[in-house]
């Protein structure tokens, strides 16, 4: 199965990637190098940025990509205004290094390892979500006399669009036995179910995830109806202009935290949640009139396990799929106790993409290989 452009395929696992040094000031290049501001047009930024100052956009959400081709036997990643922490994937003709950044650090200009003299593709993957942690990028650093050009558009075969919590995001997919919550390098979009499925229909895609987020209720301020159309997952942040990008597709993965946060501070489940989940996907459906709507649930224990969270939500599907014929339902048979692991997530998305195969009105194509 072909992998989304800058997405590492799960052997990766075995190599020890390690956070890579970077000099202490970005600002100013090194002898025989020359910098490439990210303001340059030959730079394809894919995912939805802050772009109020072109010359430093933030990245904000997990899964943005940035490409860029490049001649030369040098590379550096520019990076200033680290907020919280934020992992990268950086890989250069298919080498992957792991970029660590993390507030309280002065601005960072990261060494990623170049062979010869190229061209070369250098593909930038956020690893880790958006609350984690968002970073400005001020473009890079190649050898004195390189070129760069714009690499060439990946053969994306259609666009899809994911809502979801820590679920969809990937939080712990990468850990042991235990849930963790200090080291989030072990917290991985690229193994998401929602990235398998995505790289399987050849997909360019978002991920507007958030862990801990519920409808009504959950572990964090922000509620997902504050967030889905903003820059950053923020009650108050700028909406974006969502008409620059239009999927084909859109995926929901959202609940969990409606039940799992009263439960765990023994409250009731909300009584109002089959409305607070009807009126989310209506907002969606009036920004994405044309695009079938799935929505998911289960994969951990709340989903499919709960009576409250099921019943309601099942009420709601139900409510939302006799008003509307794009819109559709899936719950998962695999569930996990703990966040899923790796392993799970490739259960997760081939009962997915099973499903999908069979409810072929959903997707414009079919997955690559069927």
């Amino acid at each position: 199965m072909k992998r989304l452009a800058g997405i590492a395929g799960l052997a990766m696992l075995a190599l020890g990637l390690l956070p890579l040094a970077a000099a202490a000031d970005p600002a100013a290049a090194p002898a025989n190098t020359q910098v490439v501001a990210a303001s340059d047009p030959r730079f394809r930024y894919e995912g939805r940025f802050d772009f109020s100052n072109p010359a430093s956009p933030v990245v904000v959400w997990e899964a943005s990509r940035i490409a860029i081709d490049f001649s030369g036997d040098r590379l550096a990643l520019r990076f200033r205004s680290i907020t919280g922490e934020a992992f990268f994937d950086a890989t250069v003709d298919g080498a992957t290094s792991l970029v660590d950044l993390r507030e309280k650090t002065p601005d960072r200009t990261v060494a990623i390892p170049v062979s010869g003299p190229g061209p070369h593709h250098l593909t930038l993957f956020k690893r880790t979500e958006a609350t984690y942690g968002v970073v400005h990028f001020d473009g890079i650093e190649i050898a004195q006399g390189a070129t760069v050009s714009p690499s060439a558009a990946p053969a994306y075969r259609m666009k899809m669009e994911v809502f979801g919590d820590s679920i969809t995001v990937g939080a712990c997919d990468l850990d042991g036995k235990d849930d963790q919550w200090d080291d989030r390098s072990t917290h991985d979009v690229a193994y998401s179910w929602a990235t398998l499925v995505a790289a399987a229909y050849s997909a360019d895609y978002r991920n507007m995830s958030v862990s801990g987020m519920g409808l009504f209720t959950g572990f964090v301020d922000v509620l997902a109806g504050q967030m889905w159309d903003r820059t950053y997952p923020r009650a108050d942040s700028p909406k974006a202009d969502l008409s620059t990008w239009m999927p084909d597709v859109v995926f929901v993965l959202l609940g969990d935290n409606d039940d799992s946060y009263p439960r765990a501070h023994h409250l009731p489940f909300p009584g109002n949640f089959v409305e607070k989940y009807v009126s989310y996907i209506q907002a969606i459906r009036a920004a994405r009139p044309k695009a079938p709507i799935v929505l998911l649930n289960g994969a951990m224990w709340a989903g499919t396990q709960s009576p409250a969270l099921l019943g309601a939500w099942t009420t709601a599907a139900a409510r939302l799929e006799a008003a509307d014929p794009g819109i559709s339902h899936y719950t998962f048979v695999h569930w996990t106790q703990n966040h899923p692991r790796v392993a799970d997530h490739r259960i997760l998305a081939d009962e997915l993409l099973a499903w999908l195969k069979a409810h072929p009105s959903v997707m414009p194509v079919g997955p690559q290989g069927s």
